[in-house]
């Protein structure tokens, strides 16, 4: 398995605090962003790409081919800060085998259909369900927009929206 440092739901993906605080806080030199739509945009690719520090190479992968990539043997010194959109990505690498043990959320924005669990965190039905699910394999979810903050587990704020 490849050696994952940070898994993280950021729907803005790649963005200033990606580059000036988490790639800095930990030794990350490979982002492998989880994506069915940007897998398939090669204009989307360039420009996330082109945003990333020197040192540091940006790989976008659909789920299965992520799954793969991060089966297989690591590199040496090579360290990965996997980012998605959505909790059901991860899901979906944990269900094919990809340990996951901790989630860092930082922001699913506002949009219809959705309502805020935490700060800049909104879901809907589906996606809180996947936490849910995701919580009961027992996967840590916390929100930390950047290292420096504290984390905050998020279970209680999941349990608070019971049905």
């Amino acid at each position: 398995m490849k050696n994952i440092l940070v898994t993280r739901i950021d729907d803005r993906l790649i963005h200033g605090q990606i580059v000036t605080s988490w790639i800095k806080a930990f030794p990350i030199n490979h982002i492998l962003i989880v994506a069915e739509d940007l897998a398939k945009n090669q204009l989307m690719q360039r420009i996330y790409k082109s945003v990333a520090p020197s040192g540091v190479t940006v790989t976008i992968l659909d789920n299965k081919a992520s799954a793969d990539l991060l089966k297989q043997e690591p590199n040496k010194d090579e360290n990965y800060l996997i980012l998605v959109k959505t909790p059901d990505v991860l899901e979906f690498l944990f269900d094919q085998g990809i340990p996951i043990s901790k989630i860092v959320l930082g922001g699913m924005g506002a949009k219809p259909g959705r309502d805020t669990l935490i700060r800049n965190v909104s879901v809907n039905e589906n996606e809180l369900e996947c936490f849910r699910r995701l919580i009961d394999h027992g996967i840590q979810i916390v929100y930390q927009l950047v290292p420096v903050e504290k984390e905050i587990d998020i279970k209680n704020a999941i349990e608070r929206k019971q049905k």
